[in-house]
């Protein structure tokens, strides 16, 4: 989905972990995925953040956190006008054996390009 991030255990070559900082731009969104094993902690370091889990649509304030587990749909998303930044942190980081590939559709249940609802009429990647 084009979102700027980093990703801070890459050279650690951890396979329990990982850590990514997503800077959400206004008007955007990251990937509708899911884990088959993985859990996330999502926590907003700058802004508010907003986010799908399943059909729930939340609102995480600035500093605040939450944990979603390994099979649930989820999509970290920007409805404002002001960028957002997310550390996401997860566990365990490799979900399959070294060299086996994910049956897509274990991480993307549907399109994962889609956008939430308070997107619409928006069209992202804006520059694509």
């Amino acid at each position: 989905m084009k979102i700027p991030n980093a990703d801070f255990l890459e050279r650690t070559k951890s396979e329990i972990m990982g850590a990514r900082l997503w800077r959400l731009p206004a008007k955007s969104a990251n990937t509708l995925h899911r884990h088959p094993a993985m859990e996330e902690f999502y926590f907003v370091v700058e802004g508010t953040g907003r986010m799908r889990i399943n059909e729930e649509t939340i609102t995480v304030a600035n500093h605040g956190g939450v944990l979603v587990g390994p099979k649930c749909v989820r999509q970290v998303f920007n409805d404002t006008v002001s960028e957002v930044l997310w550390l996401v942190i997860g566990s365990p980081e490799l979900e399959l054996p070294p060299g086996q590939e994910p049956d897509p559709t274990l991480l993307y249940p549907t399109d994962p390009k889609q956008l939430p609802k308070e997107l619409g009429g928006f069209r992202w990647p804006l520059y694509a």
